[in-house]
């Protein structure tokens, strides 16, 4: 579909201007004729991304979906609650996709198939589980867990990139420090280290030849960085198997590989949970869930999963082959099988490995500080000793 500026006329007379998806110039015109608009003139976007996830945020996202409850939960028709949350949001992007999801619930659409036309920022998680609410007559409790779980991934995501903020911070201004000392502060010594005629010590030597490679072949060093992140990138895009055995390193890094496993498990979990509280048929869920673990080598242990699944084994026996998921989690989920509270386990699962994320962020971050602050105080140590160690010791020598 495309989308168009338009300008209409209402039925009170006021001039009405706006943007809505269409197919083409007559569809535009029978959308508006639907929201009681004449259209008078109209030019089609000329940009090719009209909308992403980029551009509406989880707690968008979120914030839709409490509305969206609060006003169906009140009796208000779904049509006019959407209406109500396109008047009343300040996000743009969001505004369109609101009007364009008008026009389609219009044309006798359902919400779930209104949002499957904006699948790039609605994923086939929402999508699904809105279908299914509404299928179910459930669509009160699916928005309120969809709002839960939104708000819980947003601060899951907060929580993750606390741990990352400050090493990154800390990494960048190492870097600038070491490339300022040895581009400009120590070329300006060399100069007068050498007058001092003394033999410099080894670690000055170093850090003198390091110094001038640097000067003289910034250029090579620029490329070569350039050029290997260049190959990574297209690595994780276009080489699946690259992009798998890169993701299964991230799960046996030290120190934040633990924690990246406990917040796939957390997430997969709470999202399992809550397509099977909705109805969702099981090996449907599975399939859809590949999508949210963020992770190419556990989906695609999953889809392992899904396979044996289908052929007649339980989901206990099925994951238990995983090297993924641990043995606690594994009984969890047998005894939830087995008691039929399949939903309310995943949710506790979920839960569980929440608290220790954040648990565990909380204590990596206690110690990153610390550690990183003595590795950049010692890497600039060693270049201060190097600098000034040979001027002392040439002071030393003429007794002053």
């Amino acid at each position: 579909m495309t989308s168009f500026h338009y300008k209409a006329l209402g039925q009170d007379g006021r001039l009405s201007k706006g943007s809505l998806y269409a197919s083409n110039p007559l569809d535009l015109e029978a959308r508006l004729a639907r929201m009681n608009l004449e259209l008078i003139s109209f030019s089609q976007q000329t940009s090719k991304v009209l909308h992403s996830r980029r551009t509406i945020s989880t707690q968008d996202l979120a914030m839709f979906c409490y509305q969206l409850e609060q006003l169906h939960s009140a009796g208000v028709p779904l049509l006019e609650a959407l209406q109500d949350l396109c008047d009343s949001t300040h996000n743009s992007q969001l505004k369109k996709i609101l009007l364009d999801m008008c026009a389609e619930i219009e044309g006798g659409k359902t919400l779930s198939q209104a949002l499957a036309t904006h699948d790039s920022t609605f994923d086939a998680v929402f999508i699904n589980l809105i279908a299914a609410g509404e299928y179910a007559g459930k669509l009160d409790m699916v928005l309120t867990h969809l709002y839960q779980t939104l708000h819980w991934q947003k601060e899951l995501a907060t929580q993750s990139k606390r741990l990352l903020a400050y090493p990154i911070f800390l990494a960048f201004v190492m870097l600038f420090t070491i490339l300022f000392l040895m581009t400009y502060l120590v070329p300006q010594l060399v100069a007068f280290l050498t007058v001092l005629g003394q033999e410099l010590p080894l670690n000055t030597r170093i850090l003198i030849a390091v110094s001038r490679y640097l000067m003289n072949y910034w250029w090579l060093l620029l490329s070569l960085a350039l050029f290997i992140c260049t190959l990574f990138i297209y690595g994780l895009r276009k080489i699946s198997t690259f992009r798998q055995y890169f993701d299964s390193i991230k799960l046996r890094l030290p120190l934040v590989g633990g924690i990246l496993r406990k917040i796939i498990l957390a997430r997969y979990t709470r999202y399992f949970a809550l397509m099977y509280q909705a109805g969702i048929p099981i090996l449907q869920a599975l399939k859809i869930s590949e999508t949210i673990v963020g992770n190419h080598a556990v989906a695609a242990a999953l889809q392992s999963a899904q396979q044996q699944i289908n052929a007649g084994s339980t989901i206990h026996q099925s994951f238990s082959d995983l090297a993924f998921f641990p043995t606690p989690v594994l009984r969890m989920i047998k005894v939830g099988e087995n008691t039929g509270n399949l939903d309310k386990t995943l949710v506790n699962i979920s839960q569980f490995y929440d608290s220790e994320v954040r648990a565990e962020i909380a204590q990596l971050l206690a110690m990153l500080e610390p550690l990183l602050t003595i590795v950049l105080g010692s890497v600039l140590a060693f270049i201060i000793v190097s600098v000034l160690g040979p001027i002392y010791a040439s002071f030393a020598s003429l007794g002053l």
